[in-house]
């Protein structure tokens, strides 16, 4: 097997590449459209200013929303916190409840842990062996002092889709606040805010082929009233994220969103390809494979396969010329097993020998066969290696 010229990049869930026709958007307002956008007195700050609501407008229609409730942020992880704390600060006297689920990303748990510091009280739910939340289960943690529910649409490790639009009808008969990270859905799965009984949702540029540095948070018309800003400044994005908006960023964010909807049909259709294409590879190849997450509800390209025997971070460094990950890239130096899979069920043996492979717009058929053939004899040498020492 010829060697790869240069990596092959399989981690898409942890952030996907420019798309070229993104970065063409993008560059005149680096230069020769440079300006402040929330200066109305001369005209390229008017142009910046304009520039901003189209693509407010393009991100909105990503998710069915109107673009006034979207709030541009610094990323995902932003509007997490400002979803979380300013709903739950902004609802504190209705009550002190939040419910949450097991798999959630580090930045829904570790503000909501924040918040339990300081006096609400937290119900973590447990997820099923599919990493699926029961609806059910969720309606029975309900309290009358419940503000608010967080549950992400798909999951960063796993794939796995939340019953998002069940978990919303409960909510709103209750009158209790929903918000949901979908940094990994936004482009790979049609989103409907009021379908799904949303009034919150997080956003990320670069999962969709943006730029890093910039996402969103819907906030439904009716409750951006009951939300409080993590921070104090000079009022931009409603009050909500003071700081001067970076132009260059969000018309990127814009054109990103804008090239997700129009390519979604045949881009999930080709993914969906490639992904069973290198799940059949890798299981005909490699014994006792296991693909973890409910197998019908999952998107397309993020495949989650604990290999038994193997350890994921010397499989990592047996296939150098592909770009792996064992997990959520913000925890990738701890060395602790994955939350996520310990919440499936798997001990911490099988999750320290689970790897993450995420596909997108930009893989071919050419790089999933040699990463079949990579993986697949990698296994093979350790396995053989590992015999030998015992």
């Amino acid at each position: 097997m010829a060697r790869s010229p240069a990596p092959i990049y399989l981690d898409y869930p942890a952030t996907a590449p420019c798309d070229p026709r993104v970065i063409e958007a993008m560059l005149p307002f680096f230069s020769a459209m440079a300006a402040n956008p929330h200066n109305p007195h001369h005209g390229p700050g008017r142009a910046a200013a304009d520039a901003i609501e189209r693509a407010r407008g393009q991100v909105a229609a990503l998710i069915a929303a109107r673009p006034a409730e979207i709030v541009f942020t610094s990323g995902a992880t932003e509007a997490n916190n400002l979803a979380l704390k300013g709903a739950a600060r902004g609802q504190a006297r209705r009550g002190g409840h939040i419910v949450t689920v097991a798999t959630e990303h580090a930045s829904v748990l570790a503000p909501l842990e924040q918040l339990a510091r300081e006096g609400w009280t937290v119900t973590v739910l447990p997820v099923d062996r599919g990493g699926l939340v029961n609806p059910g289960r969720l309606a029975g943690a309900l309290r009358p002092d419940t503000v608010l529910v967080s549950v992400m649409a798909v999951n960063n490790e796993t794939g796995v889709i939340q019953p998002l639009a069940e978990i919303g009808r409960l909510c709103r008969a209750r009158g209790i606040l929903v918000h949901s990270d979908a940094a990994q859905a936004a482009g790979r799965l049609p989103l409907d805010v009021a379908a799904d009984g949303v009034d919150l949702m997080s956003l990320s540029a670069h999962k969709l082929y943006g730029p890093p540095g910039v996402g969103a948070l819907y906030v439904r018309q009716a409750t951006a009233g009951e939300l409080r800003p993590l921070m104090e400044g000079g009022g931009q994005e409603r009050g909500l994220r003071p700081g001067t908006v970076p132009t260059p960023l969000v018309v990127g964010f814009g054109r990103a969103a804008e090239l997700a909807a129009a390519g979604f049909a045949c881009e999930q259709q080709r993914l969906a390809r490639l992904d069973d294409r290198l799940w059949q590879g890798l299981g005909a190849r490699i014994r006792g494979l296991r693909r973890n997450g409910a197998p019908a509800a999952r998107v397309a390209g993020t495949l989650s396969l604990t290999f038994p025997g193997i350890e994921a971070t010397e499989l990592m460094e047996a296939v150098p010329e592909l770009a792996l990950s064992s997990g959520a890239a913000c925890h990738a130096e701890s060395g602790m097993p994955s939350s996520v899979l310990l919440a499936l069920g798997l001990d911490a043996v099988a999750a320290q020998g689970t790897l993450r492979l995420g596909l997108g717009r930009f893989t071919t058929e050419t790089e999933v066969d040699y990463a079949i053939e990579a993986i697949g004899r990698a296994v093979g040498e350790l396995a053989i290696a590992a015999a030998g020492l015992a």
